[in-house]
């Protein structure tokens, strides 16, 4: 199969890549034919040539078969200059030589010259037979061969007094040339012929939906020859310059991706990208124009998915494929181009290019170059990007530069400059690793430090990795990551506990994790999570919704809820499609009938049901979103909301970000629901929203922006409270305390609250809040009443709240 050799100097093969570091005057030779002012130079002397012989056909009357042999010698070297692959220069080179060789031949002359006029012909025949079927072009062995033998035959005929000098010198050129590339060649055919079938058949070049090349027609390819590395800076020495590198295949670095573990879209990706560098290395090989199939990447994906494992694959697929000098990976963050002033910024960040040049520049969190943490833009960030994107441009063929992070980062920070969109528009997405894989990765990583479960320890690992799946705390964990931290914890609990036992361990115990060390360091790792340790079920959590007192509504109401998400996970589990669950909830009604609580309980549902990571609920007002200056509105909300990702966050008198009594509108209040719908709508898989406050207020809150009312439209409505229920709280909070209520207390604490009920002013008074506060009013009352007895009061004073504690706790209360 045939494949351009520079690349075959750096693909698989020691031999080659050795003698391409041995044959330094042939690659100046081709690096010098390729250049685009020798290009036209040529061009001009071959017309030249093609006039010139015109001219002395016509006014001496020479043979037109010399006008024959001069036109196709000509076009040969040119069409060999500019690497025109084609069989037409083979032909020209040869036609050239026979029409020479037949035209002096007539005239009688020395048989050695004739034979030296057939040596190009002899060139083409010894080319095309001796490399037939091999890596190496025929017509551009032919051209070497007649580069290197006809100067130094040529040089000999006028040198010396015996022509057969020359003549001998030539053919034996020629043949040492040919020799060396079929050698060459052979060794690269052996290479090939040694790649494993199993690893020429990576998934991204499996047929399917990636678009992957079959392997079969990778076999042996050794590279592509586009341009040489070299652009506008390329002046600074690439990754790796001056060191011997590694021999690398393409079949070798696909099959390292295809032995990653899960990543299967990213595998098709890599195929994608893989075909079409071979479409158009075929398409240069056929004769066609081929620009060169240089392009950067953007990895999207939550941390520890292997972004920085596949651009090292990457790398090495390129330079396999002749793109790349080198196939180092330069690994950078903000830090790295960021100067400490402005203007040090772009010379920090062409250091860093110019370190990369012809191998690939690996940007992680790319996003944080775009730090609008003042809300005034970020300079040096823009700086950075700015030099980036002119050196992507600059440097396009000999560089790759691909930019890493958070999905929802990441599209943020292409869609700040409009430069990055258009020169990254390459995107490979990195999904999440999902229990099985981690289990996987877990195996891998215990066989390759030599070591093993004992019984049961595979199984706990097991459930603790679904677990982590069903908080959805995979992602903050960090994926792979966390596999390589959770065994790194567990192999030092184990050496801790086997050698608290005995001095002398067995060896078997020494490599062996028990379900014990796995769980203590599961539970070392996940502490720092909020909340994580809480582990609710859905009937603990509808239980503590059934054990409130009234909110028969709400109950109902929430009841239903869960019943919509267990009904929709298990159509999920066959299969069968179903409408999103609600995320975003709006509580109206008045204060204290229960709305904290019933979002704190609302939340464990979603948890136990593993839509949420954790139970917490984050509460704020609008002081926590609303800042001091426009633009910090934004960034406080985000702040807020990124606090609360994974549980729930709770806006009490949510209302309040509505404030028509500005005469020019509220625009931080405006600033704070823009942001806040924003995230709402990004984070829903893993965010809770809940706005609360007076029914009212809230209608009119809802209708302020149409965005609120179409993410927030499930509304849960709480009473007040009748003066039984607010009798009952009183009793369960007094309950709750180590205290009681007197047999004749009991009336005029009914009294009490039917009093407030019947006046209307109970929604004022706080519903559960006011019956709160009667109790603790009372204890003072009583407590006053007690200190008085001294050590003469007994545990029934000092715990029994009277009738007449409850009138003074009421008259402090009401006036």
């Amino acid at each position: 199969m045939p494949t351009p050799e520079k690349s075959a100097s750096l693909s698989g093969d020691p031999t080659q890549a050795s003698t391409a570091s041995q044959n330094g005057l042939t690659k100046a030779w081709q690096s010098f034919v390729q250049a685009s002012l020798l290009m036209k130079l040529l061009q001009i002397l071959l017309a030249l040539l093609i006039l010139v012989a015109a001219a002395v056909v016509i006014n001496i009357s020479v043979n037109f078969v010399w006008l024959i042999a001069l036109i196709p010698f000509g076009y040969a070297i040119y069409a060999v200059s500019a690497a025109k692959r084609t069989l037409l220069a083979s032909a020209a080179v040869a036609v050239a030589g026979i029409a020479l060789a037949f035209e002096i031949a007539r005239g009688g002359p020395e048989p050695w010259l004739i034979l030296l006029l057939l040596m190009p012909a002899a060139a083409v025949a010894g080319a095309h037979a001796g490399l037939a079927g091999r890596w190496y072009v025929p017509c551009r062995t032919m051209a070497l061969i007649l580069v290197w033998s006809l100067p130094f035959g040529l040089a000999a005929f006028s040198a010396f007094h015996w022509p057969q000098v020359g003549f001998a010198l030539t053919w034996l050129i020629g043949l040492l040339v040919l020799g060396w590339r079929v050698f060459r060649a052979s060794r690269a055919n052996h290479q090939a012929a040694l790649v494993p079938p199993a690893a020429a058949a990576g998934p991204g070049l499996r047929p399917g939906p990636g678009g992957g090349l079959p392997a079969g027609q990778l076999r042996g390819a050794a590279g592509y020859r586009g341009a040489q590395p070299g652009g506008p800076a390329g002046s600074a020495q690439p990754a790796g310059a001056g060191q011997p590198q590694p021999p690398v295949s393409v079949e070798a670095a696909m099959a390292e991706l295809d032995a990653m573990i899960g990543l299967a879209a990213v595998k098709d990706q890599v195929g994608t990208i893989i075909a079409s560098v071979e479409a158009a290395r075929r398409r240069a090989m056929a004769g066609h124009q081929a620009d060169r199939p240089m392009q950067h990447l953007v990895f999207v994906g939550p941390p520890g998915t292997g972004k920085t494992a596949v651009a090292r694959v990457v790398a090495k697929i390129f330079y396999a494929f002749g793109l790349l000098s080198t196939p180092a990976v330069v690994e950078a963050q903000r830090a790295d181009l960021v100067g400490e002033y402005l203007g040090a910024t772009a010379i920090k960040t062409n250091e860093l290019v110019d370190s990369a040049l012809g191998g690939v520049l690996f940007i992680d969190e790319a996003y944080s170059l775009s730090n609008d943490t003042d809300g005034q833009g970020d300079k040096f960030g823009n700086e950075a990007v700015q030099a980036l994107l002119k050196r992507a441009e600059d440097n396009r063929n000999d560089l790759i530069i691909i930019l890493a992070g958070y999905q929802r980062q990441m599209d943020a920070f292409l869609a700040s400059n409009p430069g990055l969109n258009s020169r990254f528009g390459v995107r490979v997405t990195f999904p999440t690793y999902s229990p099985a894989e981690l289990l996987q990765l877990a195996d891998a990583g215990l066989a390759a430090k030599g070591e093993r479960y004992d019984d049961g320890a595979r199984q706990a690992l097991w459930e603790l990795l679904n677990e982590v799946a069903r908080r959805q705390l995979t992602d903050e964990l960090g994926n792979g990551r966390f596999v390589r931290s959770l065994l790194t914890r567990a192999g030092q609990r184990r050496d801790v506990r086997i050698m608290s036992v005995s001095a002398e361990p067995p060896p078997d115990d020494l490599v062996t994790l028990a379900a014990g060390d796995i769980g203590e360091a599961y539970a070392e790792l996940t502490a720092r999570f909020r909340g994580y340790g809480e582990t609710p079920t859905l009937d603990s959590a509808l239980a503590e919704l059934d054990a409130l007192v009234g909110l028969e509504p709400v109950k109902r109401q929430v009841h239903e809820i869960a019943a919509q998400l267990q009904v929709a996970r298990l159509r999920g589990r066959q299969g069968l499609a179903s409408q999103p669950p609600a995320r975003h909830f709006v509580f109206a009604g008045p204060p204290g009938t229960g709305k904290t609580t019933v979002a704190r309980i609302l939340g464990r549902i979603f948890a136990a049901l593993g839509l949420l990571v954790r139970p917490e609920v984050v509460e704020a007002h609008r002081a926590d979103l609303v800042g001091e200056h426009l633009g910090g509105t934004a960034i406080k909300t985000n702040k807020l909301v990124d606090s609360a990702l994974g549980g729930v966050l709770f806006i009490d008198e949510a209302y309040s970000l509505y404030n028509p009594g500005y005469s020019s509108g509220d625009a931080f209040g405006a600033e704070a629901v823009t942001t806040l719908l924003k995230r709402a709508e990004d984070d829903r898989d893993r965010l809770m929203i809940v706005l609360a406050g007076y029914t009212e207020d809230m209608d009119r809150f809802l209708h302020s922006n149409p965005g609120l009312a179409s993410r927030f439209g499930t509304r849960i409505g709480f009473p007040s409270y009748s003066p039984a229920e607010l009798s009952q709280i009183a009793t369960a909070i007094a309950g709750q305390a180590g205290d009681s209520f007197a047999p004749d207390a009991l009336p005029v604490l009914d009294q009490i609250f039917a009093s407030a009920c019947r006046s209307g002013s109970i929604d004022e008074l706080g519903n559960g809040r006011y019956a709160r506060s009667i109790f603790e009013r009372a204890c003072a009352a009583r407590d006053l009443r007690v200190a008085d007895l001294g050590e003469s009061a007994t545990a029934a004073d000092l715990t029994t709240v009277t009738a007449a504690d409850l009138q003074a706790a009421a008259r402090q209360l009401t006036g």
